[in-house]
């Protein structure tokens, strides 16, 4: 069977394919016959062509993985004899390659100790005088080690002793790869016993790296995963050479002579450490030197006669491509700015930016430019608060800048901008608004390239002006309208469809006299199927989705039904994952306006999302096969005797482990959106459809569960997410129809949840997931109050996990560390990080008794308090304050909330009293609502403490000029005067008060406001009959007002009503004084209550 099989190997090799499908068919039968394992065998030892001694031991490999349990064990033996006997006589590199594959495969199944001699001819050549057996045996080890590394771990001590040897052999650049990549297997595996072993070869680490940079940069560059290896499973190894590793990788960074994807490696190692090891970085003063490398990168010029990859013409405008150093240089500041405190950072960056911004050279223009930029998420508050107006006059000046480079990355900066530091930027609207228009006058001119940059520009600042955007309207749509009849080129109409959508976000209902046009020309692009179309179809699904939730539901309504039908089809005739996801997105929308719609096809739509959840197309693994071996082999069971042996089947192939995955597979990004928006749709599609979702709550609830732990942050984060809403969505099922079944389901539910909550916050390394997992567990505490909190341990587990991220002891954090000393200065990030898990603190407090909240109420207290103190950030003291006022405004309608608030006041008057005198109007409006909610939720308890208080709001009611700080003073007084009326000098304070209104920003505090009015009307009606003019007048302008709810309308209607029937002269004394319009809102209000 041997020279038969050689044939048919052979054949396999010929550039003709008839011979190669007939080869095949003979091979499927020589398969069938037990015979083939020692035929192959033989071929793999005795062929005289290296390339089928290779294609002997791919199959052999592919055959031992599959059915080593059907290979007898005589068999078994032999092979493992003629594997190691073939390896030690190969004399090419690539079956020496294929070879050490099997035996990986072989050492899977048999653990290493089952095969001494294995072990000892690994001995043996790594430790040979004669360089290529060390190479060769080197090779070995890596492909023995790389899938086997646990079985192993009891000779790692032997083995790390080997490596430090193996580090120095500098004229062995092929086992110095062979070497580190070993090691990098090993990293995730290592115990305390070998940390020791570990820091002690990193220096000679980063020797061997210099010389095999000398010899190979495309094995140098695989090599240096290592550090990222690392960093990611034991960073504490590598702590005591940061300083070393951060020189080298600097070196290798800025050293112009290598290759790029070699330079992208050692930055992104840069960029990684900031993110994991901020501190230690500031600590042991590597900031400067790591910015004083990466400017030269940063504000390079290209090659003369070239552009940078963003400036050229065909650029996709997105800026995905990572892969060239000045990204990564950007990159790396982008990861400083979100992992270090601003004080700290900007000190050092800014007098660099600053050289650059005012160099005549457009390339050190730019790379300022591109630092402002990446500045702007990290440090949105240091930039919104200390230094806006410099950095956007710079913008608006590098806008009109004569070389189009400096202009293109204006216009990126200000995107960044506008979409991060809101809302202050959009108050430069009336500057900003007419350069961005002059952008687009020149629309057909311009090259499609720079159009994308303004466009982006444009989009992001438009979308959060509100109704600020009405006088811009006519322009922009005029624009836009005409850019989706009349241009030929699709890109341009692509870019126009978003912006509509990102118009539509501003002007919500003021774009309904744009709408049927517009419409027209989405449907148009969405019913035609040919292929150059895809991208603009997804894009014109998007901002469908956008005007579904914007326009309003009577517009939109009508349309819901035939959207659902639209995304349908086009998901049944094309297959691809950017236009499912936008479907689902579109399904989503839709669901907030008529779920009545998406009912009849919920099977439909939940079944594509749950196959877009389970599908592992997109995850390629990555595996150095020739393809026809891998189809020949999973079809080589015809006759199928393998069912019964499935479940051992499966136990041989622990292969998608998730932590394989991550190194071992690389994933289409579009698949990745898919899973996203998958889960975020049937979140929202739970939520929005209610009863109509329980027959598939279960099994979508499943299926999200299961992508809790997968590789990429944004799908885990989403799917935390999507479970969040379906408990909400479970919870308003029960309260529409209370049986004991949907309790039950509810209460099943968060025993699954809130559980991988807290342990999610506690373990989870992004600190992205954990602000979504937090912020999706208020949610759901929010919805489901004391529902939440029926199983005994959970108040405890909460509210010990929000102590924690208050303390900074997760995973994310980097785990309490070396913390003492700089406790007011941290990354603007991990400070929201701690505001999501003090939202939580007054959640739990409306949701629990008082007194069972006492004692865990009692640890979080300080950890709020110390942020108020005047050192700390204007973010953290409003923070602070705002979450005690909050915490007392829970209390008031919480059962012993009124003894809990009253033994707290002590502590907390202080802090609030400090607070009303700060310098940031956030701070003082937070105190005034704070020192309110005191006196509403201590009631008489306080009363001692009122004329203090009452002499500080009327201090500031002289002095104060902030809006809805003054809003906020009325509110205080008005819940002082409900919860202790006595107490209060009336005649003094009402009209004072009363002088105040209407509220001018503060529309929810009218609720509190008016309901005191009436009380005092019952109260002390001969003092508000004085004050009915001024009280008439503020009621006018409350009625018809969107942003007041209805209920405090209603109640105010009938406070009128009872002015109007019992003090009619007066009533229409202040009436007739009002302007037209208002009268008749009043009568209008009256007459209908």
């Amino acid at each position: 069977m041997t020279q038969e099989l050689e044939q048919i190997l052979s054949q396999l090799t010929q550039p003709d394919n008839a011979v190669i499908q007939q080869a095949t068919a003979q091979l499927k039968q020589a398969f069938k016959d037990p015979a083939i394992i020692p035929a192959l065998c033989a071929v793999m030892s005795g062929s005289q062509n290296p390339q089928i001694r290779q294609s002997a031991a791919v199959m052999l490999r592919l055959r031992v993985k599959k059915h080593w349990k059907k290979i007898s064990p005589n068999d078994r033996e032999s092979l493992k004899a003629v594997v190691l006997q073939a390896f030690m006589q190969e004399t090419e590199h690539t079956v020496q390659h294929s070879l050490s594959q099997l035996c990986a495969v072989m050492v899977k199944h048999e653990t290493p100790d089952r095969w001494p001699a294995l072990l000892q001819l690994l001995n043996q050549s790594t430790k040979s005088s004669n360089p290529n057996d060390r190479k060769v045996g080197l090779l070995l080890l890596n492909k023995v080690m790389e899938s086997n590394p646990e079985p192993f771990k009891p000779h790692y001590c032997q083995l790390l002793q080997l490596f430090s040897t193996v580090l120095q052999d500098h004229e062995n650049p092929t086992a110095l790869y062979y070497c580190i990549l070993t090691l990098t297997a090993i990293t995730a595996y290592t115990g305390t016993e070998e940390m020791n072993q570990m820091r002690s070869i990193i220096p000679s680490l980063i020797v061997a790296l210099k010389h095999l940079i000398k010899a190979d940069q495309s094995q140098a560059s695989e090599a240096m995963e290592i550090f990222n290896e690392l960093m990611e499973s034991e960073v504490s190894i590598i702590v005591p050479h940061v300083a070393d590793i951060v020189r080298f990788c600097v070196e290798v960074g800025s050293d112009t002579t290598l290759s790029d994807s070699l330079r992208v490696k050692a930055l992104s190692c840069i960029a990684f450490l900031i993110k994991l090891k901020s501190k230690t970085v500031l600590k042991q003063k590597l900031l400067n030197p790591i910015l004083q490398a990466i400017f030269p990168v940063l504000t390079a010029a290209p090659p003369p006669g070239e552009q940078d990859p963003e400036d050229a013409e065909d650029d996709s405008g997105d800026g995905t491509d990572n892969d060239n150093p000045k990204h990564c240089a950007a990159q790396i500041i982008d990861t400083m700015a979100l992992h270090m405190p601003p004080e700290k950072l900007f000190q050092q960056l800014m007098p660099l930016t600053q050289a650059c911004l005012a160099s005549e050279n457009p390339y050190q223009k730019k790379g300022g430019l591109m630092c402002l930029a990446v500045l702007a998420e990290g440090c949105a508050d240091h930039i919104r608060t200390k230094m806006l107006s410099s950095v956007l006059q710079t913008v608006c000046q590098s806008l009109s800048d004569s070389d189009q480079v400096v202009r293109s990355a204006g216009l990126f900066a200000l995107g960044q901008f506008s979409e991060h530091l809101q809302p202050e930027v959009s108050k430069y609207c009336a500057e900003l608004m007419p350069l961005l228009l002059g952008y687009l006058s020149s629309l057909n001119q311009a090259k499609v390239g720079h159009v994308t940059k303004a466009f982006y520009a444009l989009e992001n600042f438009m979308e959060n002006l509100g109704a600020d955007i009405e006088p811009y309207l006519p322009t922009l749509m005029e624009t836009m309208l005409s850019a989706l009849n009349n241009t030929e080129n699709l890109k341009i109409k692509e870019l126009a469809v978003s912006a509509i959508g990102a118009i539509a976000n501003a002007a919500k209902e003021l774009l309904v006299p744009y709408f049927p046009p517009v419409i027209e020309s989405l449907k148009g692009f969405l019913t035609t199927t040919t292929e150059e179309m895809r991208s603009l179809q997804t894009q014109s699904l998007d901002t469908l989705s956008v005007l579904a939730r914007t326009i309003g539901k009577d517009v939109f309504s009508p349309l819901a039904a035939e959207c659902v039908r639209l995304g349908l089809n086009l998901t049944d005739t094309i297959d691809d994952p950017d236009l499912r996801r936008c479907t689902y997105s579109l399904y989503s929308a839709v669901s907030t306006v008529s779920p009545d719609c998406l009912t009849p096809h919920l099977t439909a739509i939940t079944t594509v999302m749950l196959l877009a959840l389970k599908s592992n197309e997109g995850i390629t693994a990555h595996v150095e096969e020739d393809k026809t071996f891998v189809l020949l082999d999973d079809e080589d069971d015809d006759d199928h005797e393998d069912e019964k042996d499935g479940d051992a089947f499966l136990e041989d192939e622990p292969e998608t482990d998730i932590q394989d995955l991550v190194a071992g597979f690389s994933v289409e990004n579009a698949y990745i959106d898919e899973k996203e928006d998958a889960c975020d749709a049937l979140g929202e599609i739970a939520f929005s459809t209610g009863a109509a979702f329980q027959p598939f709550l279960e099994s979508s609830f499943q299926q999200v569960y299961e992508m809790r732990d997968f590789p990429h942050e944004d799908v885990r984060r989403a799917a935390f997410g999507a479970m969040g809403q379906f408990c909400r969505s479970q919870q308003q099922v029960w309260k529409e129809n209370p049986t004991e079944a949907n309790h039950q389901a509810l209460l099943k539910l968060l025993d699954v949840v809130l559980p991988c909550f807290v342990e999610t916050v506690r373990t989870e390394h992004e600190r992205q997931v954990v602000m979504g997992v937090l912020e999706t567990m208020n949610n759901v505490m929010k919805s489901c109050k004391e529902e939440a909190f029926k199983n005994p341990t959970r108040l405890k587990d909460i509210s010990h996990v929000i102590r924690d991220v208050l303390k900074k002891k997760t995973v994310c954090q980097d785990g309490g560390g070396d913390e003492a000393e700089d406790e007011d200065q941290q990354a603007e990030y991990d400070a929201m990080l701690q505001e999501f898990a003090g939202e939580g603190i007054p959640l739990v407090a409306s949701a629990v008794p008082a007194d069972s909240f006492s004692p865990f109420l009692n640890d979080l207290l300080p950890l709020l308090m110390a942020k108020a103190k005047s050192t700390c950030t204007v973010a953290d003291r409003s923070f602070s304050v705002g979450t005690i006022g909050e915490i007392l405004q829970a209390l008031v309608s919480v059962s012993g909330g009124q003894g809990l608030a009253g033994r707290l006041s002590n502590r907390l008057l202080p802090v609030l009293v400090a607070g009303v005198r700060d310098s940031d109007p956030e701070v003082r409006n937070n105190s005034v609502f704070g020192l309110g909610c005191l006196a509403q939720a201590a009631g008489p308890i306080c009363v001692t403490d009122y004329p203090m208080m009452l002499s500080v709001f009327s201090n500031m009611l002289t002095k104060e000029s902030d809006l809805r700080v003054i809003d906020n003073l009325c509110a205080a007084l008005c819940r002082m005067i409900v919860s202790n009326v006595d107490a209060v000098p009336l005649e003094q304070v009402v009209p004072a008060l009363v002088t105040r209104l209407p509220l001018k920003e503060d529309m929810e505090e009218n609720k509190t406001v008016f309901s005191c009015l009436a009380m005092l009307y019952t109260h002390s009606p001969a003092l508000v009959v004085k004050l009915m003019k001024p009280i008439v007048a503020a009621s006018s302008q409350v009625f018809g007002n969107k942003n007041v709810d209805i209920e405090t309308q209603n109640n105010l209607a009938m406070l009128m009503k009872e002015f109007a029937q019992h003090h009619s002269a007066d009533f229409q004394a202040a009436v007739t004084s009002l302007p037209g319009e208002q009268q008749a809102k009043l009568g209008a209000a009256i007459s209908a209550s």
